[in-house]
């Protein structure tokens, strides 16, 4: 795809300043003070700007807004809040005035990093908005993670990011990942945007896991998350303050050994003291490897997704090749604990990838993997040539690490799984793909009845019916 050239924050700005039938008001709470102001300063925001309001102050917000539950002013709830109150006030006040114009009202909440930088800045911005006078609007809601180091910067960045998001509705909506790509313009390093939600008239047939993934494979986000109903979450939402099984496969398709490690691995996970009974949730994870060497990379995500969602799990998609990486991300949500499910020959793999090195790359890496709370759970399998169930404790390992190997599982770090289903362990995912894509049978055996019965029922993965 090409890329197309990029407009700076003051030509779009304009752009929308000069459309005589975009007009709305800008709704900024926090430290998101910064996007109506572009558009003032470009010049022609008479054509666009019906109000901007500031309620820097609590009470004044909860007067104007409703307090919140949780005492939360930045949540996705109060965006929300925000968005309700003003577009029911542009429809009352400006619908017979201006019949011919598309209305919308963008709104923001935002805590940018404080002076003692316990608080590291983030924010939800969102835009209701009309495609078509008089219609239903839409709503594009995003979450940011700000990165600059004070926080006047992290206000110009939102100032940034809120004009392209504006910009984006009205102009890339026929685009969906131009529309996300566009999002960072000008911000390259400075924010994350972790979280994106589409929904309306004008996007009733939309996937809205698909933004997930080009959140990712834009680099807007490592992590993005969807849950078993295909709506995007964002992680504060669901997995503040709990603990969080991680089981990563490429799911093509979906195996009773998939589910298998999940199973078993939860319930031992879920008997850690450290994991609260019911607070523990379990996470599925493809990462961008396991989706680059399709021919339709699109399609075969969404077939993954939807196989993955049938099975109500709740499903991340990233660009953690390293597992270090997700641990690095999951541990700024709070986790009480975090569990990851690996395949012991997988494991075997990460402990030698590096023995022979001399820069201590096995170590470092080692030292992220650990950290903190993380665990990992080991999933046996069968020695294809001896037929012998392999584990932690009786695999092969190079003299040279085998002391460091034994140190973790002997600190809890590292800890076989007790109870499995040896009857399954020799299926691979690979080969029930390979048996699908062939047109052979027998792979039916190889996933779950329900699994099966989608594939059959909507043709995933080049299903034509099995040959007599």
């Amino acid at each position: 795809m090409d890329t197309p050239k990029r407009i700076d924050t003051d030509q779009k700005a304009l752009t929308i300043n000069l459309d005589p039938h975009i007009y709305g008001t800008f709704a900024e709470i926090g430290a998101g003070q910064e996007v109506a102001r572009h558009f003032f300063q470009v010049g022609a925001a008479v054509g666009t700007v019906a109000k901007t309001m500031s309620a820097y102050d609590k009470v004044y917000s909860d007067e104007i807004y409703g307090r919140e539950e949780k005492g939360r002013y930045v949540c996705q709830s109060r965006l929300f809040k925000m968005l309700d109150h003003e577009y029911q006030l542009m429809e009352e006040r400006l619908t017979q005035h201006r019949p011919d114009t598309n209305f919308f009202v963008f709104a923001d909440t935002v805590a940018t990093i404080n002076y003692e930088r316990t608080i590291k800045g983030h924010g939800w911005l969102g835009l209701r908005f009309q495609l078509q006078p008089r219609q239903q609007p839409n709503d594009l809601i995003l979450h940011v993670r700000l990165f600059d180091k004070n926080a006047q910067q992290q206000q110009e960045a939102i100032g940034i990011l809120g004009v392209n998001l504006i910009y984006a509705a009205y102009f890339h909506h026929g685009d969906i990942e131009q529309l996300i790509r566009s999002l960072m313009d000008g911000l390259d390093g400075r924010l994350s945007v972790d979280m994106v939600h589409l929904t309306g008239p004008d996007f009733s047939h939309l996937d809205n896991r698909l933004l997930s993934y080009y959140l990712v494979k834009h680099g807007l986000t490592p992590v993005a998350m969807f849950g078993p109903d295909g709506h995007n979450m964002h992680p504060s939402e669901f997995l503040y303050k709990k603990s969080a099984l991680v089981v990563r496969g490429n799911f093509l398709p979906p195996t009773k050994v998939n589910m298998d490690m999940l199973r078993s691995g939860m319930r031992q996970f879920a008997s850690e003291p450290e994991v609260t009974v019911g607070e523990a949730v379990a996470l599925v994870e493809i990462t961008l490897d396991h989706l680059h060497y399709s021919t339709n990379v699109v399609k075969d995500f969404t077939d993954r997704a939807d196989l993955l969602c049938a099975l109500d799990q709740t499903v991340i998609i990233s660009n953690c090749s390293e597992r270090y990486r997700l641990i690095q991300y999951l541990s700024d949500y709070k986790l009480k604990k975090i569990g990851l499910v690996i395949g012991v020959e997988e494991l075997r793999d990460i402990f030698t990838r590096h023995n022979d090195d001399d820069d201590g790359d096995l170590l470092i890496s080692l030292g992220k993997l650990f950290r903190r709370n993380a665990k990992i759970y080991a999933y046996p399998s069968i020695d294809r040539q001896t037929n012998r169930l392999l584990n932690c404790v009786n695999m092969h390992l190079p003299e040279g690490i085998t002391f460091l190997f034994s140190h973790l599982m002997k600190k809890g770090k590292i800890e076989d799984i007790r109870q499995v289903d040896r009857d399954i362990l020799s299926i691979w995912s690979q080969v029930a793909f390979k048996k699908i894509q062939a047109n052979e049978s027998g792979w039916e055996q190889m996933v779950p009845e329900e699994i099966a019965g989608l594939i059959k029922a909507q043709g995933l993965f080049g299903y034509r019916g099995n040959a007599n």
